[in-house]
């Protein structure tokens, strides 16, 4: 099953915590430093709240999680054969998990990822949890980098 994800940047990722756990009435399905993500069953949303208290906007990347890498494939060639810019991502540690998945950005550059989660990862990516511009995506979390 597909989930559409949301990942905010949060000035407080305990105070953050709290609030979406009230909200949507669960806790959090992975805690790491600094991060966390809800898999949220009504309405079917992956939150996933990285704490940037530096950040200038609050949305970090919006996604839509599939079940497998051959779905994240077809997804990356369906939009490259549209013309959209794609930036493919294999074996990446992201998001406190192993993931194959492909980027996207809409026209006013909101990045959107495609992705599949092959294994959980108990260490943070290289680089951080933030996003970087489209620009400069390429390798190992692209969007994830500080």
């Amino acid at each position: 099953m597909s989930h559409v994800q949301l990942a905010l940047n949060v000035s407080n990722i305990d105070e953050a915590i709290v609030f979406y756990s009230k909200l949507f009435g669960t806790e959090p399905a992975k805690r790491r430093p600094g991060y966390a993500n809800f898999a949220i069953a009504q309405p079917p949303l992956k939150l996933v709240l990285i704490e940037n208290p530096n950040a200038t906007e609050r949305l970090n990347h919006l996604g839509v999680e599939v079940d497998t890498s051959e779905a994240v494939k077809t997804a990356g060639d369906r939009l490259a054969q549209l013309d959209l810019a794609t930036v493919p991502e294999s074996q990446t540690n992201c998001c406190y998990a192993l993931q194959d998945k492909v980027w996207v950005h809409d026209p006013d550059g909101a990045p959107w990822e495609i992705y599949t989660v092959l294994a959980d990862s108990p260490v943070p990516p290289t680089g951080g949890l933030h996003p970087v511009p489209a620009a400069a995506a390429s390798q190992d979390c692209a969007m994830c980098k500080s």
